[in-house]
C-alpha cells in the first residue's frame, strides 16, 4: 500500500503517526545516525523524514542507505530543493511553500524535480507547505526567503491550507521550523482541522510528550521530531508511548 494510502486510512481511523526527522549534516557520522535508528526500531516510529532547508555535505545518498540497510522503516524525502533527490527513497513529499509568495518554492523547484522523479519508483506526495512564525527567523525561513504565517492568525492558515486542498494538494504540513522556540499552538492546528479533510502533519518546537499530545489532541494525524532528539533521545521513547496509547485506545473503542 501507498505510504499516502496508509496516511490516510490511518486519519479515518482516528490513529496517530511518528516521523523522525533527520538532517544529513547533523549525522555525518554512523556513531550519530545508528542509535537513532535503533531507537526508531524499538520505539513504535512510522516514518523516517530525510532532508532539510539547506545541506552542506554529499551524504543524503548514503544516509538513506544506512537507514535502509538497518530498518523497514520507510524513508520520505523532506526536501529544501530539487538538489535533495535520491532514487532509493520510497516517497517524497513534494512540498509547495504555499504559506509564501516565492514562486520558486511554489512551483519553480517542482518543475525541475517533475521529470527526475518520473523516471523513479519516488512515490510523489503533493504537499501544502505551511511556515508558522516560531519566535525568531529559522534557517528555513531566511533560506526560502518568505515571511511564516503570523502565529495567531489562524483563520489565515485555515484558509491557506484549504485553498492547498483545492487545488489538489493530498497532505497538510505545519512547519515551525527546525530549532523553533515554540510549538505549533493547539490552537492554529484545531482551525486548519477544521478546514480541511486531509491528513495534518505538524512538526517544529515539539520537544516533549505534553507537546505532542497537545498537537494530536488539536487535529495533527502525524507529528515530526526532529532537533528535540539531539539534546535528549530519550524523548522519542516517552513520545512514542504516549502515540501507542492513544492508537491502543482507538482500537479498542471499535
Amino acid at each position: 500500500m501507498k505510504i499516502l494510502n496508509v496516511l490516510e486510512k490511518r486519519q479515518s481511523e482516528g490513529k496517530k503517526s511518528i516521523a523522525v526527522l533527520v538532517d544529513p549534516d547533523k549525522v555525518e557520522e554512523s556513531s550519530a545516525l545508528i542509535p537513532l535508528i535503533n531507537l526508531a526500531n524499538e520505539n513504535c516510529v512510522d516514518f523516517f523524514f530525510v532532508g532539510g532547508s539547506l545541506i552542506t555535505t554529499t551524504n543524503l545518498s548514503s544516509v538513506i542507505a544506512k537507514i535502509k540497510k538497518s530498518t523497514n522503516i520507510p524513508v520520505v524525502l523532506f526536501p529544501g530543493s530539487s538538489l535533495q533527490l535520491d532514487p532509493a527513497a520510497d516517497a517524497i513529499l513534494f512540498l509547495s511553500l504555499i504559506s509564501g509568495r516565492n514562486p520558486d518554492l511554489l512551483i519553480g523547484q517542482h518543475v525541475i524535480a517533475a521529470p527526475i522523479l518520473k523516471n523513479t519508483s519516488i512515490e510523489v506526495m503533493p504537499t501544502g507547505y505551511l511556515l508558522i512564525n516560531s519566535g525568531k527567523i529559522t534557517s528555513v525561513a531566511y533560506v526560502s526567503n518568505t515571511t511564516p504565517l503570523p502565529d495567531d492568525k489562524y483563520s489565515l492558515a485555515a484558509c491557506t491550507a484549504l485553498a492547498g486542498e483545492m487545488l489538489g494538494l493530498k497532505l497538510i504540513y505545519l512547519d515551525a521550523g527546525s530549532g523553533a522556540e515554540k510549538e505549533i499552538s493547539a490552537k492554529m492546528i484545531s482551525a486548519v482541522r477544521k478546514a480541511v479533510q486531509i491528513p495534518i502533519i505538524v512538526g517544529g518546537g515539539i520537544n516533549t510528550p505534553q507537546k505532542a499530545i497537545a498537537a494530536l489532541e488539536a487535529g495533527a494525524d502525524m507529528i515530526v521530531i526532529g532537533n528535540a532528539l539531539e539534546k535528549n533521545p530519550n524523548l522519542l521513547i516517552e513520545i512514542s508511548d504516549k502515540v501507542y496509547d492513544w492508537n491502543l485506545s482507538v482500537q479498542a473503542r471499535k
